[in-house]
């Protein structure tokens, strides 16, 4: 009996690092001569990169294994929509020929399109239907349909990403993107990645926190978030994580990637502040991992703490990878923004709005979507 037990557990461990060795998703490994690249960084310590202040992400096999029983057993009320979202569709022409004030498109989750200065960005962009290695291996979308097909997407200038998360970072979509993508723009070591993937090493650029770089009359500004990295149990915090400013002569939009609630808004704010628009992050949060995640009523104080002018909830929307209700986000952070006296626009998915709209605030789409 024992035996046989070790044989099954063998058999599981050799094929898990088969998997992980030949799956492309997983992505690359960074090399020593990387760490030593980034041992300059304030941020890396002992060959990984840390929070300014520690969070513990060193989970062993039984913990993590726990997290996922309850994470795949726990019956959620509301987890998921009753039916597919519909989403608003954009035409690929309007998107091509557009020539008007900064627009944006909402994938759902994180994931953006921005045309801003006659450029095309895209933020976060995870377009697959599954956010984890395999399709197998997690929930699907909530929405059967995209707002418009990847391989329609005109050229785009930059792809701005926060981390190497699978529903930040998707192999998927970057096979899709890279050959119509001019430069993605990183946090340290997320490069790597991109490299396993194919994309030419010319057309990626890794900052670190509070570095800056320009893409003609923009500046794109890598700061702060508070959260980890890794995309299996062996590569944890191997690569940076972050938030993101895009700023031209006249506008200035903060993204904020994944982080959990912490000072390193206030610091965003008073250096870079104010804002005329933030996206924030409102989803996928727990009691069981308080530091990593913002619960919605820190998604309003941080908008606050960063000076914004309006906040819009992101990170929610799109996929079930936490035990709240899936509206539950967008509920919570209406209310409490409404308290601190804080504008928030609640579009639809797909819906293309502008930087200068009022109000783009359609508090019922999410009861029937």
């Amino acid at each position: 009996m024992i035996l046989t037990l070790l044989s099954i557990i063998a058999t599981l461990v050799t094929a898990y690092f088969l998997f992980v060795a030949f799956y492309p998703s997983f992505g690359g490994e960074v090399s020593k001569q990387r760490q030593s690249q980034y041992a300059g960084s304030i941020q890396f310590d002992n060959g990984k990169f840390v929070n300014t202040n520690r969070v513990n992400m060193d989970m062993g096999f039984l913990e993590t294994l726990s997290l996922a029983q309850k994470f795949f057993f726990t019956t959620v009320k509301n987890g998921r929509p009753d039916q597919d979202i519909t989403v608003s569709k954009i035409d690929s022409s309007s998107i091509a020929n557009y020539n008007s004030p900064t627009r944006f498109v909402w994938f759902g989750h994180s994931s953006f399109l921005v045309q801003m200065n006659h450029k095309n960005i895209l933020l976060d962009p995870m377009f697959s239907a599954v956010p984890a290695p395999h399709p197998w291996l997690g929930g699907k979308r909530f929405s059967s349909e995209l707002p418009i097909e990847v391989k329609k997407l005109p050229k785009i200038d930059a792809v701005l990403i926060s981390h190497d998360h699978y529903d930040h970072l998707d192999y998927e979509s970057v096979q899709l993107l890279k050959d119509k993508v001019v430069t993605f723009y990183t946090p340290l070591g997320v490069g790597t990645h991109l490299e396993a993937w194919g994309v030419l090493k010319e057309h990626i650029v890794e900052l670190d926190w509070w570095q800056e770089t320009t893409l003609d009359d923009l500046t794109f500004v890598n700061t702060p978030a508070r959260h980890f990295s890794g995309r299996k149990f062996t590569n944890r915090q191997s690569t940076l994580w972050s938030s993101w400013i895009i700023k031209s002569n006249t506008e200035n939009i903060f993204f904020s990637g994944d982080s959990g609630y912490d000072a390193h808004f206030k610091a965003i704010g008073s250096k870079y502040g104010p804002f005329d628009f933030a996206m924030m992050e409102c989803g996928q949060y727990n009691k069981m991992w308080p530091d990593i995640h913002m619960f919605p009523e820190e998604t309003a104080q941080a908008g606050i703490d960063v000076q914004a002018k309006k906040i819009m909830p992101i990170h929610w929307g799109a996929f079930k990878l936490a035990l709240h209700s899936w509206t539950d986000p967008v509920e919570r952070v209406t209310k409490r923004a409404h308290e601190l006296n804080l504008p928030v626009i609640t579009p639809k998915i797909g819906e293309a709005f502008l930087l200068q709209d009022a109000m783009i605030d359609h508090q019922d789409w999410w009861q029937s979507p």
